[in-house]
């Protein structure tokens, strides 16, 4: 009896800002690893999401919004980007339905003309146009590049999103199980509960307010007796202005946040958790070398 052969290989979520990547990768896992908002440059680091098939194991990495970087936070999350559409077996180019081919998209194509590897066209959000103008946006982007496959779905309401990841199995690679089948993502969970508090701070801020916040959890600590985790977690602002409003009157917006997290943060670790979030204030800290450091954002 011949052993049946595992296959295994890594697959990047590619597109520019906002368009779903995040969305999609929480949608194929079952479960919340990756934030979103509907404000650009959400994602800050590569994250990897692992789905596990009877015969295989497929790595999908997901990636800042490709943009025209400004400023060191900026430009780290872009190498981080396009950085992880080297050494993969498979490149998800994820597009909008209601959008068409543009400079964005174009540059990111360019890109992908330097590729080897099968690139599929992901169109997201189909719930929002009508069949002809999807055929439209197919003919468009398949004249431009030759795609392995072009998959229309809906990463929110999940329509396509299995089919899509029934297509990409025969694209892996012979390969190992690179991670044990009950692991959803290679990030700890110290970077999860950080990145789910700065989403509920992008939810409700507006302006730059969003950009210019960093998380760093300092304190993570297991009670399995009382079936209790203890955080204490640090919000890095670079204006008095915007500690005040993050804070809020009597500390309400801050309690909010906190609120919000903590539901979050006990359905991803299955336990109670008592979160405690203080806001400090570190003038221009995403164009401070040594700040980016501690707040993983710098490859150094």
């Amino acid at each position: 009896m011949t052993e049946q052969k595992f296959s295994s290989g890594f697959i990047a979520i590619i597109g520019r800002p906002n368009v779903g990547k995040s969305t999609l990768l929480n949608r194929i896992l079952g479960q919340k690893i990756a934030i979103t908002s509907n404000k650009p440059q959400t994602t800050r680091n590569r994250i990897i999401g692992i789905h596990n098939f009877p015969d295989g194991q497929a790595l999908f990495v997901d990636t800042p919004g490709i943009h025209k970087a400004k400023g060191k936070l900026n430009r780290f999350m872009v190498d981080q980007a396009i950085g992880a559409c080297s050494d993969v077996d498979l490149i998800l180019f994820l597009v909008e339905a209601d959008d068409s081919l543009g400079g964005g998209d174009e540059y990111i194509l360019k890109l992908l003309d330097k590729s080897s590897v099968p690139v599929f066209l992901i169109i997201n959000k189909i719930d929002l146009i009508k069949p002809p103008q999807l055929l439209k946006l197919i003919q468009q982007y398949s004249e431009r590049f030759k795609f392995a496959e072009v998959i229309p779905l809906s990463a929110k309401g999940g329509d396509g999103v299995e089919r899509m990841v029934q297509e990409i199995e025969p694209y892996l690679p012979e390969g190992p199980q690179y991670y044990p089948g009950d692991i959803l993502t290679d990030q700890p969970e110290k970077f999860i509960v950080a990145e789910l508090v700065r989403e509920k701070i992008m939810r409700r801020t507006s302006k730059e307010i969003p950009y210019g916040i960093g998380v760093q959890v300092e304190t993570f600590e297991e009670k399995p007796e009382k079936n209790l985790v203890v955080i204490q977690a640090m919000v890095h602002v670079e204006r008095d202005s915007h500690k005040k409003i993050i804070v809020g009157k009597g500390g309400q917006m801050i309690r909010i946040v906190g609120q919000e997290a903590r539901k979050d943060i006990e359905r991803l670790l299955g336990t109670r958790v008592f979160l405690e979030l203080f806001v400090r204030v570190d003038k221009d800290w995403s164009q401070n070398e040594r700040m980016l450091r501690e707040l993983g954002y710098s490859k150094k």
